[in-house]
């Protein structure tokens, strides 16, 4: 016991000014590092299921409550509520997670024949198999001893970095001429820093991650137990939602000039108030805004443009562009980071977030008998477990949704300002419009199209706002027309 309760320790370094108790820098090695760099591949989903302060905005909130009532089955409604990582694979050597509930599941048919002839495998149980019958047959994934190897997962074995207070990772050869240190005051001669050893457990770890999306100070919150996790600003600025670059506006028009499959939603608008208090959408947005449960945060980030907001999750992830070779493992590793991909069969048929599936790994299942007689089997991605004289079969990974998305059947929903979805129904409409103050006499109807530019301002809006349809289709849109009639009359 006293060895894995050390195991899930990680020893920092930390520089702290004792006059404004606020941590300078932390020193790390690979397994803190690598457990940072780590938050850039997590789902929204699995943040939103873990953050009980509720750190993340309503929007992202909501759209998680919202998926118990309309998911077509229990598996449909574990990959949202309970999203694989994209980078699952890497991940799950970390030394800290924040997610340490069950790990992954690999479920094959009830019928032995049946999995060497369907050749199907997922990682929900009760899905229901080519044959008719249920994959509730539960496996253990076999690896071998080199996969559970030690150094890095992100960064080199050797690899030693600073992180200051709001998440800049450095060299530590760059610590004396930073000027980011200079105006901390730690270089000066009459410093009050002091080094003492910290300690950080799982649950250091995800408070961290929660106070880095609200907080410029979250090492200092976190590891000092500081204040509270702030709440996050709903009057940020939309500057990272409004392009306020022409050069930029007309570049993105002219992208959408191309032929692209757009999503038809009705917007019920208040006249006096200029916010949107509901819209009207089938199943192609209402799936598209479930989608964003399983985005990993790192591809959030790449679309906040460099903007600055409430948090500084951002600076990690801005880092991470200056590391080269001399640090992380690859340039496959960095690109893991800065594009994270979506868990395989996550992404649905209409990819207008323009996300990639991350790859699929190659699951073996195979049988044979021992020197004794003994019938033995194997699930494994490894072909070197497997014997010689074994009877082996590829399998595809299976997942309980059809290619359109997650939802129960077609219908038409209702999707509040702050993206909680139902299916229609007047009654609620009334209530929401009852809700804001605003008499049937105030409202007109707009009918808008979502594109892949639209799509990707609704998952940033969700992610930074409590009012994501009105950001997106009313404030912008209105941002948008003043500059191009601005730069129309200039030529």
């Amino acid at each position: 016991m006293a060895d894995k309760t050390v195991k899930n320790i990680i020893s920092l370094k930390a520089v702290v000014d004792k006059g404004s108790n606020k941590i300078i820098f932390v020193e790390s090695d690979k397994d803190f590092i690598d457990v940072l760099l780590s938050f850039l591949t997590i789902p929204m989903g699995t943040i939103v299921r873990r953050d009980t302060k509720h750190s993340v905005s309503h929007c992202m909130n909501n759209l998680y409550a919202s998926v118990s009532g309309l998911l077509q089955t229990e598996a449909c409604k574990e990959m949202l509520l309970c999203p694989h990582n994209g980078a699952e694979s890497h991940c799950e050597n970390l030394k800290l997670k924040i997610d340490n509930d069950e790990p992954t599941g690999y479920f094959l048919c009830d019928s032995w024949q049946c999995t060497f002839e369907n050749k199907s495998i997922s990682h929900y149980k009760g899905v229901l198999c080519q044959c008719g019958r249920c994959m509730n047959l539960k496996c253990s994934l076999s690896v071998s001893s080199s996969a559970e190897q030690g150094g890095g997962i992100f960064v080199k074995e050797s690899a030693r970095f600073i992180i200051t207070d709001d998440l800049r990772v450095m060299s530590p050869l760059s610590v004396a001429s930073n000027p980011v240190f200079t105006k901390l005051g730690a270089m000066n001669k009459n410093s009050t820093t002091e080094q003492k050893t910290l300690n950080i457990g799982a649950h250091e770890v995800l408070n961290l991650l929660l106070r880095s999306l609200v907080s410029k100070k979250p090492l200092s919150e976190t590891l000092l137990k500081l204040d509270p996790v702030p709440t996050p600003n709903p009057n940020l600025s939309l500057d990272q939602l409004i392009l306020t670059s022409i050069e930029s506006l007309l570049l993105e028009d002219m992208m959408n000039e191309e032929e692209e499959e757009k999503i038809v939603v009705k917007l019920t608008v208040s006249v006096s108030k200029d916010i949107v208090c509901y819209a009207e959408a089938g199943e192609d947005f209402v799936n598209l805004l479930l989608s964003f449960l399983t985005v990993p945060l790192g591809f959030i980030l790449k679309h906040l443009r460099d903007a600055s907001f409430k948090g500084c999750i951002d600076q990690l992830y801005n880092s991470i562009k200056d590391l080269d070779e001399q640090h992380l493992k690859s340039n496959s590793h960095k690109e893991i980071l800065l594009s994270p991909k979506i868990y395989p069969g996550f992404c649905y048929e209409n990819r207008v977030l323009g996300m990639e599936d991350g790859p699929v790994a190659s699951y073996l299942y195979a049988y044979w008998k021992d020197d004794q007689g003994r019938l033995k089997d194997v699930l494994t991605t490894d072909a070197a477990l497997i014997p010689s004289n074994a009877v082996t079969v590829p399998l595809k990974l299976k997942h309980d949704k059809c290619p359109q998305g997650y939802l129960k059947g077609s219908t038409v929903f209702l999707v509040t300002d702050n993206l909680f979805i139902t299916p229609i129904s007047p009654a609620f409409g009334f209530l929401v419009l009852n809700l804001l103050k605003v008499p049937l006499t105030d409202i007109k109807e707009e009918t808008v199209q979502v594109g892949k530019k639209e799509a990707l301002r609704l998952l940033v809006a969700a992610f930074l706002r409590n009012s994501a349809l009105t950001d997106v289709f009313i404030r912008q849109m209105n941002q948008e027309e003043f500059i191009k009639r601005a730069w129309l009359s200039n030529r």
